[in-house]
């Protein structure tokens, strides 16, 4: 599979250079944002070797493997096991890349071996297993030579090299094997789509192209610096960031974080959970969801309790109420339509608990990028994340210094047919203790084009400006509640 690029002088931002392939396409969300930007943020904000880059919502490792390659320390944290995985093994270049090709040699023959044996029989998947994936998203054929691949990584590769023979085979599962598109959402492919027309794949060559796969994981290895800078990558919630990090260890922040939609992104990543064991059943997908921002009506669950952190932030709670209110002047009745609101709450909450739980591992001075996209997915009212972001950082003690949109901003096309205005927020702390109240940011939003993450339209509400925010305290053991001040 070949990830769609652009030649530097294009003007499609979103996408990556082709030289920043390498290492990038190891694993890759369709709508992950392009490495160049990564860049570009280290350039403004003077990054550079001796320092630590935090992406929290860290994904398959866009910022910490781009860190990487320019020598810079990064930390990324991630719930999703699989993708936890990627963004790992995508940072792990203490490998010899002839040994890792001569490994996967050895696994193909067996492999190869094993399904010359099959005498047609096709193993599958349990109705457990079976019951989590989307509907016809891979073929009897390519599924069994997929498990018998599987089973031959696990017993014969070399322990050191096994994630990465894992990946390679993540990878090709979504990009050769299944019949799974993104558009941008995970669907499954159909006859004619968009005048093209588009097959199920009822085989696959999956020995062959996984080969492919790790062969082009060691050409990569064999070209850049290993072992390189010190990557981490944390399984955890970013929520709860103060338990993940050191106290003062954070230079910088770039990142891009989930965006209030109806998104299912444990969707996105669901076949290769299965297929390589992270998710066994119904069960273990409620766990991970758990630890998942929540950003979408699949993974809001009664008790959830982040809606509490912005009870008395009027600017979210107003949104909240005028999604309600519109689903009730619209008649909608749909048990996920009246989460819709609850979404928002829990959304915008989620974000201030991360922002407050962040502070402690913060460095006086440290700067913060987040990407984030406007969205209207719910009844087409725009949610407006830059906005909120830049007010939750006020309320834990921030001072706004304005907001401002490039002529750079994205259009997307009528394919996509949303109507958003992305924007990435850039913040810095200066002076105080990390862990005080009186430890000061100073913000400034800017728009920077984001891939299309749904496909709802809705006009953009430019009249809400700045308000005044304050800090109040909760109560000692709860950091600090988000509060608007009035006037």
């Amino acid at each position: 599979m070949a990830y769609v690029t652009q030649d530097r002088a294009g003007t499609e931002l979103n996408r990556p250079y082709v030289e920043d392939l390498p290492i990038h396409e190891w694993y890759r969300f369709v709508l992950s944002y392009p490495p160049h930007l990564v860049r570009d943020y280290l350039a403004r904000f003077e990054v550079g070797e001796g320092q630590t880059v935090l992406d929290p919502y860290c994904g398959t490792g866009t910022t910490v493997v781009e860190c990487k390659k320019r020598g810079v320390e990064s930390v990324g944290i991630e719930p999703n096991p699989v993708v936890h995985m990627a963004a790992s093994v995508k940072t792990d270049w203490d490998v010899d890349p002839d040994t890792l090709a001569a490994d996967a040699e050895r696994i193909a023959g067996a492999a190869s071996d094993r399904l010359r044996q099959a005498n047609g029989d096709l193993r599958t998947l349990g109705p457990e297993q079976q019951r989590l994936l989307i509907k016809n998203s891979i073929s009897p054929a390519p599924l069994h030579k997929a498990l018998v691949l599987r089973d031959a990584i696990q017993e014969v590769a070399r322990p050191r090299l096994r994630r990465h023979h894992e990946l390679a085979l993540a990878k090709q599962l979504v990009f050769s094997y299944s019949n799974l598109r993104f558009g941008p959402e995970v669907g499954v492919s159909r006859k004619k789509e968009v005048g093209v027309s588009r097959k199920k794949k009822d085989d696959a060559d999956v020995v062959p192209l996984w080969l492919d796969a790790v062969r082009g994981m060691a050409d990569d290895l064999r070209g850049v610096d290993r072992p390189g800078a010190r990557s981490r990558v944390l399984r955890g919630d970013a929520r709860y960031a103060c338990g993940l990090l050191e106290p003062a260890s954070i230079d910088a922040v770039i990142d891009s974080p989930p965006y209030p939609n109806e998104k299912d992104y444990t969707r996105t990543t669901r076949l290769e959970s299965v297929v390589l064991g992270f998710l066994s059943d119904r069960a273990d997908l409620r766990q991970m969801k758990d630890d998942l921002m929540r950003s979408n009506t699949r993974n809001v669950y009664k008790g959830d309790s982040d809606g509490e952190w912005v009870a008395e932030n009027d600017r979210v709670m107003d949104l909240a109420d005028r999604i309600e209110a519109r689903r009730l002047e619209l008649g909608k009745t749909s048990g996920f339509e009246k989460l819709y609101h609850k979404v928002v709450r829990n959304y915008f909450g989620g974000m201030a608990r991360h922002l407050a739980s962040l502070r402690p591992a913060l460095k006086p001075g440290a700067r913060l990028a987040y990407v984030v996209g406007d969205q209207a997915s719910f009844f087409r009212i725009l949610s407006g994340p830059a906005r909120s972001w830049a007010r939750s950082g006020r309320d834990l003690g921030t001072d706004s210094t304005g907001s401002t949109c490039s002529a750079s901003e994205s259009r997307p096309s009528p394919a996509t047919c949303s109507a958003r205005r992305p924007s990435c927020l850039r913040g810095r702390a200066d002076g105080g203790e990390p862990v005080h109240p009186s430890h000061r940011a100073h913000l400034r939003l800017i728009c920077h084009p984001e891939p299309a993450k749904d496909l709802d339209s809705g006009s953009q509400d430019s009249s809400a400006g700045p308000g005044s925010l304050e800090v109040r305290r909760r109560d000692p053991s709860r950091a600090f509640r988000m509060t608007r001040r009035r006037g």
